[in-house]
């Protein structure tokens, strides 16, 4: 819980959601602060721990989006940090069997997902999310900037006739195995880097990406999918956060959000902290992954 410390309500006019993003934006160093102008203009200040206060009263919108975001803002401003997300239905599905997605979780979870992108460095998805839905991983349901794109394709099978490689909205960085990179890191148009990383398994040494990431000045680092990726980071133990938005639906079949090795019985399964937070009719679990995290 993070302490809310507001001033007397007075003759000020309450903070606004559009105020309260634009400083969690400015405490993760992604956007200024707002131009000096009449009046208080940064009523909100947040700490290094995550904590908030406010100097002007703070609608219920705001309070709830500084509750959600201070706290990541503080922690991906602190050094090297990876949260990622998935939406799924009630019965843990984040797909039809065919691949459909679109749209498990509705309109707020749509916006926190661009919220996720606008705070982080860097978005990570797997060659299966680009090949399925084309997404173009840019921030247009709220203010702020886009993160470099990372695309997983260890063989290199995905063309370049996908938005992530032709629109030019922001750089991408096409990342597969090393005996499949080029002889050096090639550019192509649209601003589209391909480099190599070591294998591991049947897919990439996640833990090698991320340090050339971060080599790259991308310490904040949001995977948002598929379960797939997800998992795979999951697994080799690099998720400082992972957060689930599960949607009233049921499906009854399709493909599985989480996907481990198989436990003998539940003491071996990992009982995480977590907080839940509303979002429009869905309900996110934001659970904290490393040691001594708090959600």
């Amino acid at each position: 819980m993070h302490e809310r410390l507001i001033g007397p309500e007075g003759e000020s006019r309450p903070v606004a959601a559009d105020e309260a993003w634009r400083v969690v934006l400015a405490a993760r160093g992604r956007a200024p602060r707002a131009a000096p102008g009449a009046g208080d203009p940064v009523p909100v200040r947040i700490g290094r721990d995550g904590a908030w206060m406010s100097r002007r009263p703070v609608s219920p919108e705001a309070a709830g989006l500084l509750d959600l975001y201070a706290p990541l803002a503080a922690r991906l401003a602190a050094g090297p940090f990876v949260v990622a997300h998935l939406a799924q239905t009630l019965d843990g599905r984040i797909a039809t069997r065919g691949g459909a997605s679109r749209w498990i979780s509705g309109a707020a979870d749509q916006v926190h997902t661009h919220r996720l992108r606008a705070l982080c460095d860097a978005v990570v998805v797997g060659a299966g999310t680009v090949a399925l839905d084309d997404p173009q991983l840019n921030v247009r349901e709220a203010s702020g900037p886009n993160p470099v794109r990372v695309v997983l394709d260890p063989d290199r099978r995905l063309g370049g006739r996908f938005r992530v490689f032709t629109d030019g909205a922001a750089p991408t960085l096409l990342v597969c195995a090393e005996d499949r990179a080029p002889p050096r890191p090639a550019r192509s148009a649209g601003a589209v880097e391909a480099i190599g990383v070591p294998r591991a398994g049947d897919g990439l040494d996640l833990r090698a990406l991320l340090t050339e990431l971060r080599r790259r000045g991308l310490a904040g680092v949001f995977v948002e999918g598929g379960g797939v990726t997800v998992s795979r980071f999951l697994r080799q133990g690099l998720l400082d956060r992972l957060q689930i938005a599960v949607a009233p639906v049921i499906l009854g079949s399709g493909r599985p959000g989480i996907a481990l090795p198989e436990v003998r019985s539940l003491a071996e399964g990992r009982r995480l902290a977590v907080r839940h937070v509303r979002l429009g009719a869905d309900m996110l679990f934001d659970c904290a992954l490393a040691p001594g995290g708090e959600p």
